[in-house]
């Protein structure tokens, strides 16, 4: 055995201990009960539905997948399911069948000019997917189409031929199958598939659907949701997520009063507001939201969408963001808001510790937006799975911030792993008359042979911001990355330490360097998943201790 493969191995070893080190006890256990106790499906007769009030809002709507009686679009790739076969067709990725079997259509902008389509569609599927087997059984594909099937019957849709039999089918397999081994946002789609038919059927294995959902939930909510409102998991498209599962728990509740007990409901309805006001600070001037750990557009519903839907249920209005700034203390975003700029910076820890699956290495990033533009970003999420894409795209080199030696700030692997992970340090605040001045460091390259501490600090005045990256420790070269939006065309001069950036709308950006030169060089954009747009990154490569950017533009 050479040295090299050696190295190799204690290099594998390192990353599975320190990505282990942090699971709970039931992240292992559960693993290995999901793997080898497969419950068998129970057929018995459907519980009766229960009598509502008639009282269901209509839901946040999707945009419509279904272009025809069998043909799916599900991130930006078109297929057709025109035989059993095709529900579970190889070659095609994972996370497409699983779109494919949430049945998000039904209920879809325009969705009542597709019920032909959709009838057939549940027809299929019920006779097309045997009982715990394929794609469709797996337990988070399930809890959606479950939700999915019920939302679409509470729209005044009569059940198809079976398909309350096959919704109690679901139900009991779900129950049986729920997701302890991976926690978060998963465990709480099972717990919210399973309130929804414990509500929507009547009876006592309804009542213990719904009990073992509500217990699930409470707990998930005091965990999952932070002090500030924040999903622990501290990326905007699943907390927007969330709040989309949690509204319409709140909707359900309403359709069907008394049955959840009053504490709960207050509950919901409180943490819905909490949550409204955090992703109000996470979005851009054009009302979708940053890019920070696992987040693209078009997944989740915009902020408006959610805020529509909330003055249905008769929440109040949402939070304004006013000038200035915004701590989002517990989960670590700060935002900057000023006339012509907006600013979202990252200062936060990953994740929670035991499940890092949807984090990037992007502590200490920013996105920019100037004249209600985005200009500096975060360069998104269009792929999942276990790839070199994936990878890339969860490095610190796909984020506008500083990389050294080439390592990340925290060690993403796999699909959805991280090993050793940054950490902020020493965040400081300081607001002035004239300006206001956040620091921060983070211990991520610590595990570097000279033990490397990185520090930002950004400065933000009337007409222009300056963000300095400093660096403890002996190192042999730092690159730090600025991504532009598409739409900005960027110039250099000066020997690459200044230059202009021309916004869509005619607006200039000068910029200016100080501890190194700086080129534009061609970079991607992936504001959706399937979806990769040509773009430029500002990009410095320097073995000085200190760099400085400099943005200045003329206020309006």
């Amino acid at each position: 055995m050479n040295l090299s493969h050696l190295l190799s191995r204690r290099e594998n070893l390192s990353r599975y201990w320190h990505t282990l080190r942090y699971l709970r006890p039931v992240q292992f256990y559960g693993r290995a009960w999901f793997r080898l106790k497969r419950p068998k499906p129970d057929m018995r007769p459907a519980p009766r539905a229960r009598s509502g009030s008639s009282n269901w809002k209509p839901c946040c709507a999707p945009s419509s997948s279904l272009n025809g009686p069998a043909s799916f679009t599900f991130l930006n790739k078109t297929e057709q399911i025109e035989t059993a076969e095709d529900w579970n067709k190889p070659g095609i990725d994972k996370l497409w069948l699983y779109n494919l079997h949430y049945f998000d259509d039904l209920n879809a902008i325009g969705s009542e000019n597709r019920t032909a389509w959709h009838r057939a569609l549940i027809a299929r599927w019920i006779d097309e997917n045997p009982p715990g087997h394929g794609n469709g059984w797996e337990p988070y594909p399930l809890s959606l189409r479950i939700v999915n099937w019920i939302k679409w019957l509470l729209s005044e849709n009569e059940p198809v031929r079976n398909q309350l039999h096959s919704l109690a089918i679901q139900a009991r397999f779900l129950q049986a199958r729920l997701e302890w081994h991976l926690l978060g946002n998963h465990l709480f789609a099972n717990a919210k598939a399973l309130i929804f038919a414990g509500l929507f059927f009547e009876g006592k294995e309804a009542d213990e659907w719904r009990k073992t959902g509500l217990a699930i939930l409470e707990k998930e909510l005091k965990e999952q949701i932070l002090a500030d409102g924040g999903h622990f998991e501290r990326s905007p498209m699943y907390h927007a997520i969330l709040l989309a599962d949690l509204l319409d728990l709140v909707n359900l509740e309403q359709n069907y009063p008394g049955m959840i007990p009053e504490t709960t409901s207050r509950q919901w309805r409180t943490t819905t507001d909490k949550m409204r006001s955090w992703l109000a600070a996470m979005i851009h001037p054009d009302g979708e939201i940053s890019f920070f750990n696992d987040a693209a557009m078009g997944i989740a519903p915009c902020y408006d969408e959610l805020e529509a839907y909330s003055n249905r249920l008769q929440r109040p209005s949402g939070r304004q963001i006013r000038q200035n700034l915004t701590h989002l203390a517990a989960s670590g975003y700060i935002r900057l808001q000023q006339k012509n700029m907006t600013a979202i910076l990252d200062v936060a820890k990953i994740g929670p510790d035991y499940l890092p699956g949807h984090a990037h290495a992007d502590t200490l990033s920013c996105e920019i937006s100037l004249f209600g533009k985005r200009v500096i970003v975060n360069s998104g999420t269009s792929v999942y799975g276990n790839s070199s894409e994936r990878l890339r795209q969860r490095s610190t080199g796909a984020h506008s911030t500083l990389e050294l030696d080439g390592a990340d700030s925290s060690e993403v692997w796999g699909g959805f792993r991280v090993a050793r992970r940054a950490r902020p340090i020493g965040l400081t605040i300081e607001q002035k008359e004239k300006y206001t001045r956040v620091s921060c460091g983070h211990d991520g390259y610590r595990r570097l042979t000279g033990r490397n501490l990185h520090t930002r600090i950004w400065c933000f005045e009337e007409n222009g911001i300056s963000i300095t990256d400093r660096i403890k420790g002996p190192f042999r070269k730092a690159t730090i990355r600025y991504y532009l939006h598409p739409d900005v065309n960027a110039t250099v001069e000066k020997c690459g330490t200044a230059g202009r950036l021309i916004l869509p709308d005619g607006q200039v950006v000068d910029w200016q360097s100080q501890g190194a030169s700086v080129s534009i060089v061609p970079a991607s954009w992936h504001p959706r998943f399937g979806t990769s747009i040509t773009s430029h990154c500002l990009l410095t490569q320097t073995e000085n201790t200190e760099f400085i950017m400099r943005l200045f533009y003329t206020v309006c």
